[in-house]
């Protein structure tokens, strides 16, 4: 395979990651319960702005990105064998452009929109909260016990996708994220939230005509929350992953995907059945000085 085509698709998947970095959303109180039957509505935008960074090896200056990210969500519990859990559906729409300078390529320009991949992520947990009404609900709540949880998120290759281009908002394979959570109360308003899950890829078998395969990524992460009242908390957000090297057409390239984030999120109930939630990310992109920041707001409905 000629030299120059392995550069682009190295550089490729570096500018993928400008757009697939958004899948290691960190998610405080995934696992903490609600009542059997809880329905909630959300409509969310996110805006991303800043540099990824490319292959190490080779001689490329950097990458910005500015993405806008609506998301039409839907949350429903309901009781599996006796535990509480939960459906979630989204289905995103992305609009953006990434700016890349390759020493031999000149400036890569790519302006996107479009439906991004439709995902569903069943949840369950499986010690410390059995199925409950409202009252179970509240009893949780005012005294607060350890939870453990599991979860299955799979991605379907329902985006957007031009065969021809270096960046797309769909991502032409099957996706899934396994993944396991741990609540520990500090005290009745004080949680600390773990969460360890690994992502596995099917092969994406158009990449510019070829095949391009990736390895799974490890990706973790804490949150310490607060709550203040029903329905009103804040937290301090981490994560870290690593992993996703590709292979394109059996040449195994040089891009080994290593981040970590900090962040705050902050949801806000008022009027009943209404909540606003906002949150901010930064983070650095394969342990270099090159930085990102993610802004997101939310209003959800409880139905």
């Amino acid at each position: 395979m000629p030299a120059s085509f392995l550069r682009t698709a190295a550089m490729l998947c570096l500018l993928l990651q400008a757009v697939a970095t958004a899948a290691q959303e960190m998610t405080p109180r995934a696992y903490w319960p609600a009542p059997e039957g809880t329905q909630v509505l959300t409509i969310g935008g996110a805006y991303t702005r800043g540099d990824t960074v490319p292959d190490p090896s080779l001689p490329v200056a950097g990458i910005d990105s500015e993405i806008t990210t609506f998301t039409l969500g839907y949350l429903r519990t309901f009781n599996l064998w006796g535990r509480t859990a939960s459906l979630v559906l989204q289905q995103p729409y992305s609009s953006g452009k990434t700016v890349g300078e390759h020493q031999e390529l000149g400036t890569l320009r790519r302006e996107y929109q479009g439906l991004g991949d439709f995902s569903a992520t069943l949840s369950v947990n499986l010690l410390g909260a059995p199925s409950m009404d409202a009252a179970g609900f509240a009893e949780l709540r005012r005294n607060p016990r350890p939870i453990v949880g599991a979860s299955l998120r799979v991605v379907t290759p329902s985006g957007r996708y031009d065969s021809d281009r270096l960046i797309n908002v769909g991502t032409n394979r099957w996706a899934m994220k396994a993944e396991v959570g741990y609540i520990q109360p500090l005290h009745r308003r004080w949680l600390l939230e773990f969460e360890l899950g690994a992502w596995f890829f099917e092969d994406n078998d158009d990449f510019l005509g070829v095949t391009r395969e990736q390895e799974p990524i490890i990706a973790a992460q804490a949150h310490l929350i607060r709550r203040f009242a029903p329905g009103f908390w804040g937290s301090l957000d981490f994560n870290a992953y690593r992993g996703g090297r590709s292979t394109v057409n059996d040449n195994k390239l040089d891009d080994l995907q290593r981040d970590s984030r900090l962040g705050a999120t902050f949801t806000f109930p008022f009027a009943g059945r209404h909540a606003l939630k906002v949150s901010y990310t930064q983070g650095s992109v394969n342990d270099s000085n090159e930085n990102f920041d993610i802004y997101q707001v939310a209003y959800q409905r409880l139905l």
